[in-house]
């Protein structure tokens, strides 16, 4: 789990909040107090510069790819995906994929409103749980053409599906993509498709559930 490979790397831990956007203002009231560098995964343009190099490679396997799906939590990676790939093709389609549970970013742009907080149900996607980030915001009708939703139980799928045909590994929330593919795959018919996985962070015991072992935790 995440939180096992941050302990493995020496790092203290500190677990509070009872949800990301908690989580995220306890952790800054930390870093304030104790003078820390504080490193923000949304919206830190050191942090999304690195995230569009995914866009690069993309583009550097696929020249002329029509469609990336992206997942989208926070915003920084699609941003940056999209900032790379659409500077070399500005008619390359970057689609944002998020889970029912936590529509953050489509609701962030189809009000005009930056939803720093939001109000998520239960998910399995913890990674794309909580609000969007300012610069993403700031930059998502520009960079980000369409946003589209996809069932938690689909997701589910995606992850067992990835596994058990592609032999790749991928947490609830990097799979979100390949959920999309699955619940309306007919909509990109005939097109060059690239779609983002990523993360593996996944809970083994929750793994086994979803193929049918073990009762996870």
């Amino acid at each position: 789990s995440k939180k096992q490979k941050i302990l493995r790397y020496g790092a203290e831990l500190v677990l509070a909040g009872r949800n990301y956007d908690e989580t995220y203002k306890i952790a800054k009231i930390a870093q304030k107090s104790h003078n820390l560098t504080w490193i923000d995964s949304c919206s830190d343009k050191h942090v999304i510069a690195g995230q569009g190099t995914v866009g690069l490679e993309i583009l550097d396997k696929i020249p002329d790819i029509d469609v990336i799906l992206v997942p989208i939590g926070g915003g920084s990676l699609i941003t940056g995906v999209s900032v790379a790939a659409k500077a070399k093709n500005p008619d390359i389609q970057i689609i944002g994929v998020q889970t029912e549970a936590c529509p953050a970013m489509l609701a962030s742009m189809n009000e005009n409103n930056f939803y720093e907080a939001y109000p998520s149900k239960p998910s399995v996607c913890e990674a794309l749980i909580g609000g969007v980030g300012k610069i993403p915001y700031s930059m998502a009708k520009q960079c980000i053409d369409e946003v589209l939703l996809v069932k938690e139980d689909t997701i589910k799928e995606a992850v067992v599906s990835l596994l058990e045909n592609d032999k790749v590994l991928a947490e609830p929330s990097a799979a979100v993509g390949a959920a999309l593919l699955m619940e309306n795959g007919k909509r990109f018919k005939g097109k060059k498709v690239a779609v983002v996985i990523s993360g593996a962070n996944i809970d083994i015991g929750f793994l086994k559930t979803l193929l049918g072992g073990e009762q996870g935790e």
